[in-house]
């Protein structure tokens, strides 16, 4: 087997055909630049462009350092990085966006903290280049995610980040099926800590996040993390039924000292309707945990990698390069 190498970058790949010469063209210098061993394992997300092959491609012209991990389908972000997470060897692991707004050149300085004793880097972007409605929305999000879970990320959309070994362990040895990875490892870690780096446009091709996929990360994010939402509902529910208990009990007496009246119709249908609309939304908020319990449940594998491209011997040509038989990894299982 080559050197175990002392830095794994984890890129997950989606429909980033565009993009990927861009990348290569900055990654490789920016690694080899930093003087240490490294690996950089890229994760196709089942992209139904032509990204798999110019992974592909790009694993032949530098097989000492590159792996790729194909998955069968399209399983989402997060459980990239986590098979990614699981073939790592480094004892430093980072994560980045294959659409180059985190520079390559960025990665020095979150592995210096990393040297410095911390086990846990995360990043704030000096001057964010998303659109103004992305970035606003980001900030309530942080806001109430920091409310809710007491986990504290000042820029959890940042995608460059670091990880220590001890922390690699840890997450992969859990096995929920829907989670957020940045938090995770804040719970596990003994010494996080965060730096600011720069931050691009994109370089090509558009974002893989609507709006309706950041309020549903958010959603994991917080019935993940806490049991919050779920309190603060049960306590409206309390304070709400004595609220209706005392306006019975008024509607009572006003009935027997004033007598029958119909002005307050409009006024009780819009009591009821609130009432309805709390309710439903209560409804919803259990499903939320519900529903990660029935997934949970269901013991399905996360993702399955179809094929893992790694030289496995050294003096292998470049052009017999042995790769690794279709696998499936599920939930904990080192592939």
């Amino acid at each position: 087997m080559p050197l175990k190498p002392y830095l794994s970058v984890v890129i997950p790949v989606y429909n980033e055909q565009a993009g990927l010469a861009k990348l290569f063209a900055r990654l490789y210098p920016a690694m080899d630049a930093l003087g240490m061993r490294y690996e950089i394992i890229f994760v196709n997300d089942g992209s139904r462009d032509a990204s798999a092959e110019i992974l592909a491609d790009q694993f032949r012209a530098r097989p000492d350092v590159t792996r790729v991990v194909l998955f069968n389908g399209n399983y989402g972000q997060h459980m990239a990085i986590l098979a990614g997470f699981e073939v790592t060897r480094g004892e430093v692991v980072v994560t980045l966006d294959a659409d180059l707004q985190n520079p390559p050149e960025e990665i020095g300085k979150v592995v210096e903290k990393i040297r410095e004793g911390y086990d846990y880097v995360g990043s704030i972007r000096r001057e964010r280049r998303d659109s103004a409605w992305r970035t606003h929305a980001s900030r309530v999000m942080n806001r109430l995610r920091e409310k809710i879970t007491r986990i504290k990320m000042t820029d959890q959309g940042n995608m460059l980040r670091a990880y220590g070994r001890n922390v690699i362990d840890l997450i992969n040895q859990c096995r929920e099926v829907n989670t957020f990875i940045p938090a995770l490892a804040y719970t596990f870690s003994r010494k996080p800590t965060e730096v600011i780096v720069e931050h691009e446009e994109r370089a090509a091709g558009e974002s893989k996040y609507s709006l309706y996929s950041l309020i549903r990360l958010n959603f994991d994010l917080v019935t993940g993390f806490s049991l919050v939402p779920l309190q603060l509902f049960s306590l409206m529910g309390i304070v709400l039924s004595f609220l209706s208990a005392a306006l019975f009990l008024l509607l009572v007496v006003r009935r027997f000292i004033v007598g029958a009246e119909v002005e307050g119709v409009f006024t009780l249908f819009a009591i009821s309707f609130f009432l309805m609309g709390v309710i439903l939304f209560g409804i919803g908020l259990v499903g939320e945990y519900v529903g990660r319990i029935y997934q949970q449940v269901r013991g399905r594998p996360r993702f399955v990698v179809q094929t893992v491209l790694e030289l496995n011997e050294p003096t292998v040509p470049v052009q017999a390069v042995p790769v690794q038989s279709v696998r499936p990894v599920s939930v904990g299982h080192q592939s």
